[in-house]
């Protein structure tokens, strides 16, 4: 029976036998062929989706989150906070109701979808909006953390990232190599740092033969990696990636530039045009951030980026289902009430 990615990847984790395990099954989520994507943006790429909406909480956190409980309660904390745009804030309160400690939640007012505030206010979490944005409140999470007997669970936290370099482990073990290309979307930037020391990792162990280049893309209104610079007021419809100023932003370049990879940045318009195409493409249903990548394939593949055929793998880090608001606003909309009869839903069927 699977038991998580601490069970299944124990030789790569700071655990011992002792260590009490929290867990809820994480990982093991499927590589999923996108083959008329491929097609779509370019001949020369063979795309796989890793679809982490299918974790436990719906999103790439619960790998992170599974070993910072896991430590907190080693360490003998009853609490745990985090600060975040919607997904960490689901992934922590639903790991700490598990262990049966206290979850804290710092947000910014206003800039959380509904489907991951639901979570965190489900699980039990005490959640508090402040007037302001994410870093303002991963800054105050981190001074009261010092100060009191309350463990940090954000990316901060390196524990977190050693949970989730996991995905690369399960990238090579499904394709029996790493990937020519890695893309994902880049906010707080923990999860390109994990990737990259995930697949650095079995590279050493004999588990792959290659490296693959890290491509990262931010949202325009949201890119400080891009432009080198904080944003202070950071703005995107994605808002797994509003972060003006990433925690993890020396990993993310580290990652970039030992990869020989690129980080850039697309537009809202781009990751809503990208957000649209998947799902009607491949029946995949992922969240807005997790279109940033594949808007950015398809503007590196329009200037030539790809030269040679090339396996890509591509991060969709949440579940479309996380921001149902976006999803009706971003589709079509509903058709006009038609009478209840036969011929009317034909005609309007188009038969």
């Amino acid at each position: 029976m699977y038991r998580g990615v601490i069970e299944r990847y124990r030789a790569y984790l700071p655990v011992t036998e002792t260590t009490p395990v929290v867990t809820l099954n994480e990982g093991n989520t499927p590589l999923i062929p996108l083959p008329r994507l491929s097609r779509e943006i370019s001949p020369l790429l063979t795309i796989y989706a890793k679809f982490e909406g299918l974790n436990p909480t719906a999103s790439f956190k619960d790998r992170g989150m599974t070993m910072a409980v896991t430590k907190a309660l080693e360490s003998g904390h009853q609490a745990v906070m985090c600060a975040s745009t919607g997904n960490t804030s689901a992934a922590a309160s639903a790991y700490a109701a598990r262990a049966g400690m206290s979850c804290f939640v710092l947000i910014p007012e206003g800039k959380i979808a509904l489907g991951k505030l639901s979570q965190a206010i489900i699980h039990g979490a005490k959640v508090l909006q402040i007037q302001g944005n994410f870093d303002q409140a991963l800054k105050f999470v981190r001074q009261i953390c010092d100060e009191s007997p309350v463990a940090l669970v954000n990316s901060v936290n390196p524990v977190r990232l050693e949970g989730q370099k996991t995905g690369a482990f399960e990238i090579i073990d499904d394709l029996g190599d790493a990937p020519h290309f890695h893309a994902l979307p880049v906010g707080n930037a923990g999860n390109i740092t994990a990737y990259w020391k995930g697949f650095q990792e079995y590279l050493a162990d004999g588990k792959s033969t290659r490296l693959p280049k890290m491509l990262g893309f931010q949202a325009e209104g949201s890119a400080p990696l891009v432009t080198g610079v904080p944003f202070e007021k950071p703005e995107t419809i994605a808002t797994a990636i509003r972060v003006g100023n990433p925690a993890s932003w020396k990993g993310a370049i580290l990652a970039r530039d030992e990869s020989n990879g690129l980080i850039e940045s697309v537009t809202d318009d781009e990751i809503t045009e990208a957000y649209r195409l998947l799902p009607k493409l491949e029946g995949v249903f992922a969240e807005p951030a997790c279109a940033a990548p594949i808007a950015g394939l398809f503007k590196l593949a329009r200037r030539g980026y790809f030269t040679e055929p090339s396996i890509v793998t591509v991060i969709l880090t949440g579940h479309g289902l996380k921001d149902p608001d976006y999803a009706i606003k971003a589709s079509t909309k509903l058709g006009e009430s038609i009478p209840a009869n036969r011929e009317a839903i034909l005609s309007a069927m188009g038969y």
